[in-house]
């Protein structure tokens, strides 16, 4: 179960909730505008079932929030809880990609 502290896990479905904070870290955006960055940024696409999933779990979370329709287009936004969480997560991913590089250039001699 995830943790529901301020800087808590993202939970199972870590992968796909943040990607889609960091897509919004940048500023509003819909949900084909965050599909399209995502798979520019990571090379692999997120289908729809996975974008709406994720975006639900975030929005109950207080982590983003949904903001007026734009032709037919619902925006959203990341919220200070979102960019706290944020924050912490990618704090902790590189304090472990700089345990794995040490490691690996230390094995690698």
């Amino acid at each position: 179960m995830a943790d529901d502290s301020p800087t808590g896990d993202l939970g199972r479905f870590a992968e796909p909730a943040l990607v889609i904070l960091v897509s919004l870290s940048a500023g509003p955006k819909h949900g084909y505008a965050i599909m399209t960055e995502v798979e520019a940024a990571t090379g692999r696409p997120m289908g729809p079932g996975t974008l709406y999933a994720a975006l639900a779990r975030l929005e109950d979370r207080g982590l983003i929030a949904a903001l007026p329709p734009v032709e037919r287009r619902r925006p959203y936004r990341l919220t200070a809880a979102g960019a706290t969480v944020l924050e912490h997560q990618l704090s902790e991913l590189a304090d472990f990609v700089q345990v794995g590089l040490g490691r690996l250039r230390e094995g690698v001699r």
